[in-house]
């Protein structure tokens, strides 16, 4: 057998590899053999009593937290100047999960600014419902370290105070989280300047105002979220030079207006929702058609008014479209279930829809769930029983009067969404009429004999 020529890719490969290897050795002796300096291992101590006051940390952790930490305290190796040392560079508190037992909080959890100040190295901070009795400012948790990546407070309703000055050193993060905190104001404009920022997410929360930062700035975004908040005012046009952004969440704000045409240039777009906003009687946007990634697409809430557009056959993609309660007029076009073929949820509910069901919707073979409550739509329903049967009670079609389903549809599996619905009339049969000798014939058979006796006397005439 050949052997491989050292220069082979395989022996490149191979020899990166030990490279790697020797490199993550070499650096985690170093680390082991280095300690942390004293002001940052009372500041760690410091810390977690803090969040935790129950937990005798310093008997329990009593060398030093570079060789030996509680999940969510770590530490790295940096080289200033010609002096070797190990820092800190993350602090992340509230047990997760097993696979992330970070240092429990209590109800008594708090923290304080000149705390943090000794981290100047940090690169992540994390709280998980830690501040849920005792009020906790945003002001308390600031932390002026350039070197920040991830800034994450999740599920902290006692956290309050405004973003305000709290970001503009900022410069290296690329994750800040808020997300079911009390968090409140304006979202500070110096947020557009942040420019590493991959994610921003600050929903359930208590934000108004305008969005005035410099959206357009943050070419390396992926995530935008900022739904259930209070945000007024136009969503502004530059949100569309965005040319990573894979999700758009603006839902449950008072955002009106309309809807900017600019998203046509969010080619990446996977998730778009601006469902329980203020925009009004400016049609389904065109623009989606021209966004050929888009997977899944919420609207509802919003009286935009009009037909359901054409659109359907550049958004084959789809997984899930929320339309309901949008003022839909008209009727359901049938493109809908020819091109939405892995389409999994549609929501049609609560508008003014018309004319018959589709029968292309019956061909959806991944649906799971179909609304179509609260419409004008009437006839027979053209499923068969076995997609009837699947969807259950997942098949919604209450408070359409005029709709209805044959007997052979009706099942109890999903007569709970059914409501009132009525079954269809059987199709009329002619009455047979009496004939002498105790034969029955129909009307139609009638007809044919006595076409048959005006043809013979033609004949015979």
């Amino acid at each position: 057998m050949a052997l491989s020529s050292p220069s082979s890719p395989s022996s490149c490969l191979l020899g990166l590899l030990f490279f790697l290897i020797f490199s993550v050795l070499q650096r985690s002796i170093v680390v082991a053999q280095l300690s942390l300096n004293s002001e940052e291992q009372e500041s760690v101590y410091r810390v977690l009593e803090a969040v935790n006051s129950e937990v005798p940390w310093r008997s329990l952790f009593p060398d030093d937290f570079c060789s030996s930490a509680p999940h969510g305290v770590a530490c790295d190796f940096f080289v200033d100047g010609a002096a070797e040392a190990v820092h800190v560079t993350e602090l992340s508190f509230g047990y997760v999960s097993d696979y992330s037992p970070n240092p429990p909080c209590t109800e008594s959890s708090t923290v304080d600014s000149r705390l943090l100040l000794p981290f100047k190295h940090l690169r992540k901070l994390f709280f998980y419902k830690c501040f849920t009795e005792r009020p906790v400012f945003m002001s308390a948790v600031s932390i002026s370290a350039s070197s920040l990546e991830e800034l994450v407070f999740i599920e902290n309703p006692s956290l309050v105070g405004s973003l305000a000055g709290q970001l503009g050193n900022l410069t290296s993060l690329r994750r800040l989280v808020l997300t079911g905190n009390n968090v409140s104001g304006e979202i500070p404009g110096g947020l557009g300047d942040l420019t590493n920022l991959e994610e921003i997410m600050l929903s359930r929360n208590k934000f108004s105002g305008e969005v005035r930062f410099s959206i357009n700035k943050l070419k390396k975004l992926k995530v935008l979220d900022l739904s259930y908040n209070g945000l007024t005012g136009n969503i502004p046009e530059s949100i569309g030079e965005l040319p990573k952004l894979l999700k758009l969440d603006l839902s449950s704000n008072r955002f009106s207006g309309k809807i900017p045409h600019t998203l046509k240039n969010l080619k990446n777009l996977e998730f778009l929702d601006m469902s329980y906003n203020l925009f009004t009687n400016s049609g389904i946007p065109l623009c989606l058609a021209e966004m050929p990634n888009l997977k899944e697409l919420y609207l509802s809430g919003n009286f935009f008014g009009g037909h359901i557009p054409e659109i359907w056959d550049k958004l084959g993609g789809i997984v899930g479209v929320g339309l309901s309660g949008t003022g839909l007029v008209g009727n359901i076009p049938a493109s809908m279930g020819t091109f939405l073929r892995n389409v999994v949820y549609l929501g049609l509910d609560n508008n003014g829809l018309e004319g018959t069901v589709p029968e292309e919707l019956g061909y959806l073979s991944s649906l799971n769930e179909l609304n179509l409550e609260n419409n004008n739509l009437k006839g027979r329903l053209p499923f068969s029983a076995n997609f009837a049967a699947k969807l259950g009670d997942k098949l919604k079609l209450e408070g359409n009067p005029e709709l209805c389903i044959d007997e052979g549809l009706w099942s109890p599996k999903i007569a709970s969404s059914l409501g009132q619905l009525k079954l269809c009339k059987k199709p009329s049969l002619p009455n047979p009429v009496p004939f002498s000798g105790g034969i029955l014939v129909t009307p139609v058979y009638l007809v044919s004999i006595l076409g048959f006796f005006v043809s013979l006397m033609l004949v015979v005439a």
